[in-house]
């Protein structure tokens, strides 16, 4: 039977206190503080977000995850791509959910892993902290001999019967790539490792928010890129909405409300059917929702009436756009499973329910 899609959901494991947030933020920060004190900041805004079956939930509970993985594969989701933090030399955080997760053997739900190469600042997090835009946590790139250790570390989710594969390889993404100065020598020596230790080698995969750097992540060396057309359409708004730029511009003047944008209009540019998407090693990416006035306020950027119906739409665009790849390559990154910061979730709320996640298992059904 033709496969339909590989949905991969991308999943934040910032839902427990760690000693960083404790020491920017306050004792017990964690992803729901914000998310808790969000309001409507203009009208017809959704806020408060607040979550239903899972509640506002501790991912150092395995109950926890078994519901999260249980939801998501009856929805028709492959995996989790877990969010890994290395900063370099072996800083690490936020790495207790999933260091669990291959401890327990549980939930047996596949899942792969996306490096977040990237540098913490507080503005990341919270939106009243006193020290706005300063550095946290440097991401640094390692010498070999950590790049191993880099390696090693991860070498058990690498050898789990769970973990993701393209082709046999593992999946494995690098949410920056560009970024990296010496991509390419980090690859080379990570698909050395992989043979010295029996493994089939990495499917690397890059993230790219257009075209341009598509292209340039490929020519890198890495396998594959996920595309993330999140921002297309403000160039269509530019030219064909200058209406509504210049009223949410003088909105923002005014310290009235964050930009704000109509799902319905803005979602038919997060694919495009022309695009790189349809070559069988660029993944486009499903975006049901975004709202990141719990983090950002009136600074932040919403899409209003994102609701299940309207994102049917935009799922039956993705799975159009793979529909002829082979099965393998039929992926779809979806972002994300629990961004509840940023409005970006799929997990059941009090509003839609597990309306989204209907949505998914009709759509990818085969019957």
């Amino acid at each position: 039977m033709t496969q339909k899609a590989r949905v991969i959901a991308f999943y934040l494991p910032q839902f427990y206190p760690t000693d960083i947030n404790n020491k920017w933020y306050g004792n017990g920060f964690t992803e729901w503080t914000n998310v808790r004190k969000a309001k409507p900041l203009f009208k017809g805004h959704y806020q408060p977000r607040i979550p239903t079956d899972l509640g506002y939930y501790d991912l150092r509970y395995p109950d926890t995850r078994q519901h999260q993985a249980q939801l998501a594969e009856e929805a028709g989701i492959e995996g989790f791509c877990y969010y890994h933090y290395w900063f370099g030399e072996g800083r690490r955080e936020l790495e207790i959910p999933f260091n669990e997760i291959l401890r327990l053997g549980k939930p047996d739900f596949p899942f792969c892993l996306c490096w977040a190469n990237q540098s913490w600042y507080s503005k990341f997090w919270n939106k009243d902290t006193d020290r706005e835009d300063k550095l946290i946590i440097e991401q640094l790139y390692d010498s070999p001999e950590w790049v191993a250790k880099h390696f090693y570390s991860l070498l058990a989710a690498f050898r789990d019967s769970r973990y993701i594969k393209v082709d046999g390889k593992l999946l494995f993404m690098i949410y920056r790539p560009l970024e990296y100065p010496d991509i390419k020598k980090f690859i080379a020596h990570w698909r050395l490792l992989a043979m010295e230790n029996q493994l089939n080698d990495f499917y690397f995969v890059g993230q790219a928010v257009n075209e341009a750097q598509a292209s340039k992540i490929l020519e890198l060396g890495l396998d594959g890129v996920n595309i993330v057309r999140m921002n297309d359409f403000l160039h269509e708004f530019k030219y064909n909405n200058l209406f509504i730029k210049a009223f949410n511009k003088l909105q923002r003047f005014l310290q009235m409300a964050p930009y704000h944008y109509d799902y319905k209009k803005i979602s038919k540019y997060f694919i495009k059917p022309n695009g790189m998407e349809l070559r069988e090693n660029v993944f486009p990416t499903l975006i049901p929702n975004w709202d990141h006035s719990p983090r950002s306020g009136k600074s932040g950027l919403v899409f209003y009436d994102s609701t299940p119906e309207n994102f049917s739409v935009h799922l039956s665009k993705a799975l159009n756009i793979v529909e002829n790849k082979p099965d393998r390559q039929k992926i779809i990154f979806l972002k994300s499973w629990n961004e509840w910061g940023e409005g970006n979730y799929i997990e059941p709320d009090l509003k839609y329910g597990k309306g989204f996640l209907k949505i998914l298992r009709i759509f990818l059904s085969n019957n």
